[in-house]
């Protein structure tokens, strides 16, 4: 049965309870979202949870959670539905003889019922007779005209079919669309949305969160990590570490039994935060030395 959020302090603790820790604008928002029955679009850098929130969302709620992936190219067929051709040309050869007698029109009538229609994630969470979190994940791929199809969606929560008519929620999801912010979304989309930007979290938030998913690790060795980190996101580097990562490193250190992140923890364990080649000469050279000089706490604290 589905959790209907009471407040803002209820939908903080929700959160927290199914493992992600919301900021205070954060739990405001997803509360308003489930209480307006308006989206939430969610940008900010790779990496700072948008997605894990509309997973913790679903596990709070108690909502199944249908995902959209958007990519370059994505169409109304992948997003929305389409019909199964295999399936509409075996009935005709089936029925061929019996078609000449009835007419195109009452065939068409036949090969155009909901058994042909194959559902895509829109189309699915619009049409489930129980709530979901719907999740249009990294919208900002997607071109102009692709959210163009979206306003129908998220205006009025239907889906027009010409060949069925107007199909309307039977439920009404929570929907939250994820962007990395890398080109201008329209003004007719975000009008019709909620806005949360999320960004890297300061120190003691990440260190909560990590304590959060790893709560035996050492807090001299979790203020450690959060303070390397910080570190490493202030370099100029093609992928910064997520929030995700910063949690496998701890779990990480946890598993290896570390007492303290020095200079050689560090680099025998940091291909865990940088995934890139060039990245890793640039942190082991600027953040290990600082390590090697004792100077991470002193710098992250000025």
């Amino acid at each position: 049965m589905p959790v209907e959020p009471t407040s803002v302090t209820d939908v903080h603790a929700g959160l927290r309870a199914s493992g992600y820790l919301p900021g205070e604008s954060t739990a405001l928002v997803s509360y308003l979202a489930a209480k307006l029955g308006k989206p939430i679009l969610v940008e900010g850098p790779a990496g700072v949870g948008k997605t894990e929130l509309a997973k913790a969302l679903a596990r709070y709620t108690q909502r199944d959670l249908v995902r959209l992936q958007c990519y370059e190219g994505l169409d109304e067929a992948k997003a929305l539905y389409e019909w199964n051709y295999r399936k509409q040309l075996l009935r005709i050869q089936a029925g061929n003889e019996d078609a000449e007698r009835r007419g195109w029109n009452d065939v068409q009538d036949d090969i155009f019922g909901t058994e042909f229609l194959l559902e895509r994630p829109l189309m699915t969470a619009i049409a489930s007779e129980s709530p979901v979190v719907l999740l249009i994940d990294e919208i900002d791929k997607t071109d102009q005209e692709f959210e163009a199809m979206l306003l129908e969606v998220l205006s009025d929560f239907q889906i027009s079919i010409p060949e069925l008519g107007t199909v309307h929620a039977r439920s009404h999801p929570i929907v939250l669309l994820t962007s990395n912010n890398t080109r201008e979304l329209t003004e007719a989309l975000k009008r019709r949305c909620l806005y949360l930007w999320l960004d890297y979290p300061t120190l003691d938030h990440e260190l909560e969160i990590v304590r959060l998913h790893t709560p035996d690790l050492p807090e001299a060795v979790g203020r450690r990590l959060v303070e390397v980190v910080a570190l490493v996101r202030d370099l100029d580097l093609k992928k910064p570490p997520s929030i995700a990562e910063s949690i496998d490193w701890a779990r990480a250190l946890l598993l290896l039994g570390a007492q303290d992140l020095d200079a050689d923890v560090f680099r025998a364990t940091m291909s865990i935060i940088v995934k890139h080649r060039t990245d890793l000469d640039v942190v082991a050279e600027r953040v290990g030395l600082k390590l090697t000089e004792g100077a991470v706490g002193a710098s992250s604290a000025s």
